[in-house]
């Protein structure tokens, strides 16, 4: 799908993930004074820049030249020098405050509900979870016979490593048994032969020998079918158990009984011994962990629910055709700590007694996916490539330049200024992909190089897919890399998340068909966001411009959108088409946009700017206009710096002073910058005390 998102600062940090091309370092890439250009009709000639536009391009540059090294705090060779802390609760980077809430929630037994984006260490939390837990607590759970009901087997709970020595005395004693009355058995048959030789009868006597050895075997009672089985077992546990039930369906969660095709004959299977436990009777005195909780089916969250009330669920059979149907066990201990988690939807289709029971008896959580970027953090990410150098056993450990290049690429992922992602799941794969190159060289250690080239192996589907994109459109000419038109704009998108393309709009200006009032058709598989949108631009169209419309039809396109359009991060490029298509005045076609609008043509921010930018300079472009709000956002590739200049915009004025071009587009400009820059007077309003007081004449 294309995604046109506009979100605030701290939502689109967790949107853009991009492992692709060369190394890139965060770079705020701002030239004003190259943009600042006004052509003629044939698209030709230039102003002079403002000195103040000039000074923002330099110190811009000055700022790009300090953030080329990257400040540690201290050196080292390699991170085999890094020591990794032997506690998982200690090897969580970033995330304060969850791990306070964990480590309370471990000392009072709480439930935990971790609600953020995919990779910032939720299921790491719960593991941690799981060691902080004591260890004395453990148990074993046995299924015992019923002799009175045997479709109804009888729990037993005792110590952990308990239950493994019952059973194997169980054991011995029953082959104890089985030995002793095969030998009687055998002596008896052997003396029924002996006899019947002497009575001159010895084929009937073999006969009666082999008959009553298969009469014992088949009515004689089993001594194995007395043997309890130990459903959950705990011994030689170091930690209390993390049992992750993520996608678990009914059985595998809630336990089931195995179907027994042989039930009749002496052959059955005894009904305990059909008995298996499920994960919640696996977590039992540790830690349940479940991602994406609400893809549970509403029937298995209730029986979860059941489950967390009572600390205790019986074992039936999850299938109504099977023979484990009638087989129902006394209930099972199931006391375990309850770590769910999830995207924000999770919260939302979520059964609602579900969450109530966590929220009332536990901890919520909102996991961060991204922090600031200070030497101490810094520190932590040196750290945390050695964990994960340590925790895959199988790469080379990495040098200072190396781990320069991952702390680089941090930044970048993070897509907002001054920060660092999060996102270690992603980063931790970079680092992966980066020590299996070193590998496969046989280079002693891993380096900024081989980090490099796992950055243009390692692309997501959504960047390959996007490249893809960008060649077939300048194959088939889809957006234009030069000259000027009337009605078209080169707008930007993202894809998944993490990759930019070029997305072109056309608008024209036809008759209205209808006779009351003239419409504006927006085409391009739109969804919700995306045509309230168009309403907006629709209402700043109507008021910026002077033009009566409302005897004509706006017809606005977006080119090639097949899967769709969502989100109003192209308000901009839409209001710049239909202005353009009204008044007559071309753009620029070397110029792509991004941004949103609001109804009194302030250009909001946006989303994915770095990999927008990104996109436009892979497609040829020259410039891109931006928020102005986006504009520390800027993280670009070192190699896309030199091909694209980046103009951040306050107000739709500008968009049209820097994408219009020719003489006519002088009156516009100055007509949306009156309307942009009106002022409302706000009165001030006294308190009613403080009026009480001052005619009343009293003073503090």
């Amino acid at each position: 799908m294309v995604n046109n998102t506009n979100k605030n600062i701290d939502e689109s940090s967790g949107k853009m993930d991009d492992p692709t091309q060369n190394m890139g370092e965060p770079v705020q890439t701002v030239d004003k004074s190259a943009a600042n250009q006004e052509r003629d009709e044939s698209g030709r000639g230039m102003t002079e820049p403002e000195p103040n536009q000039i000074k923002a391009a330099s110190e811009s540059n000055q700022d790009m030249d300090e953030d080329e090294d990257i400040d540690i705090g201290f050196h080292f060779e390699d991170t085999s020098s890094i020591e990794v802390p032997k506690l998982l609760i200690d090897q969580v980077l970033g995330q304060e405050h969850a791990v306070e809430v964990v480590k309370k929630a471990a000392s009072q037994r709480r439930h935990i509900m971790m609600i953020g984006t995919p990779g910032t260490g939720k299921s790491l939390l719960a593991k941690a979870m799981a060691e902080l837990l004591p260890k004395e607590e453990l148990k074993d759970i046995l299924v015992y016979p019923n002799l009175e009901d045997l479709n109804n087997p009888k729990i037993r709970e005792v110590p952990a490593g308990k239950g493994r020595e019952i059973v194997m005395a169980h054991k011995m004693e029953a082959r104890k048994k089985v030995q002793a009355r095969n030998m009687l058995m055998m002596l008896f048959v052997v003396g029924i032969v002996i006899y019947s030789y002497f009575v001159a009868q010895l084929l009937w006597g073999i006969i009666a020998g082999i008959m009553i050895l298969m009469l014992t075997r088949q009515f004689l009672p089993k001594e194995e079918m007395m043997i309890p089985k130990l459903a959950v077992s705990n011994y030689d546990k170091e930690h209390a158990p993390y049992i992750d039930a993520t996608g678990a369906h009914a059985g595998a969660l809630l336990g089931d009984v195995r179907h027994d095709p042989f039930q009749s004959g002496g052959l059955e299977t005894p009904a305990h011994d059909r008995v298996e436990a499920g994960d919640i009777h696996k977590a039992h005195k540790g830690v349940l962990f479940i991602d994406e909780i609400n893809t549970l089916k509403l029937e298995s969250q209730q029986s979860l629910l059941t489950a967390l009330q009572e600390k205790e669920y019986p074992i039936t059979g999850q299938s109504e055709r099977s023979s484990g149907a009638l087989v129902k066990t006394e209930p099972v201990p199931c006391d375990f700590i309850m770590v769910s988690a999830g995207n924000l939807d999770a919260v939302q289709k979520m059964h609602p007694a579900l969450r109530s029971r966590i929220k009332g008896y536990g901890y919520e959580v909102y996991m961060r996916d991204s922090m600031e970027d200070t030497p101490e953090n810094r520190k932590k990410l040196v750290r945390f490539v050695a964990q994960e150098v340590v925790r895959d056993g199988h790469i080379p450990h990495f040098d200072e330049g190396a781990v320069k290049e991952v702390i680089r690429e941090a930044r970048r992922r993070a897509g907002r200024k001054g920060h660092l992602t999060l996102k270690l799941r992603d980063l931790g794969g970079l680092v992966r992909v980066a020590g299996d190159i070193a590998r496969s060289e046989g280079a002693p250690l891993t380096t900024a190089e081989h980090v490099l080239a796992a950055k243009r192996i390692a692309r997501s589907i959504e960047q390959q897919l996007a490249d893809s994109y960008l060649e077939q459109r300048k194959d088939y000419e889809s957006f234009l890399r030069e000259g000027s038109a009337v009605g078209r704009v080169n707008g930007l998108a993202v894809m998944g998340g993490d990759s930019g393309i070029v997305l072109p709009i056309v608008s024209e200006v036809t008759p209205a068909i209808s006779g009351a009032e003239g419409r504006i058709i927006a085409t391009g598989k739109l969804k919700t966001i995306a045509k309230e949108a168009v309403q907006n631009v629709s209402a700043v169209i109507k008021n910026m411009t002077g033009t009566d419309i409302t005897r004509h039809d706006v017809h606005i396109q977006f080119v090639g959108t097949y899967e769709g359009v969502e989100g109003d991060s192209a308000s901009v490029s839409i209001a710049t088409a239909v202005i353009s298509a009204i008044e007559k005045i071309p753009v620029d076609q070397t110029v792509a946009m991004t941004g949103s609008l609001s109804v009194r043509g302030d250009v909001l921010p946006v989303g994915g700017v770095t990999y927008k930018i990104e996109a436009a300079a892979q497609a040829g472009l020259k410039k891109v206009i931006i928020p102005k709000a986006n504009e520390a956002d800027v993280l670009i590739e070192k190699a896309y710096r030199k091909k694209i200049q980046i103009i951040p915009v306050s107000s739709i004025a500008e968009v049209m002073e820097h994408s219009l071009v020719g003489p006519k587009k002088n009156s516009i400009i100055e007509k949306l910058r009156c309307i942009t820059k009106l002022s409302f007077d706000i009165p001030e309003v006294t308190p009613a005390s403080v009026q009480a007081k001052n005619l009343l004449g009293c003073r503090n």
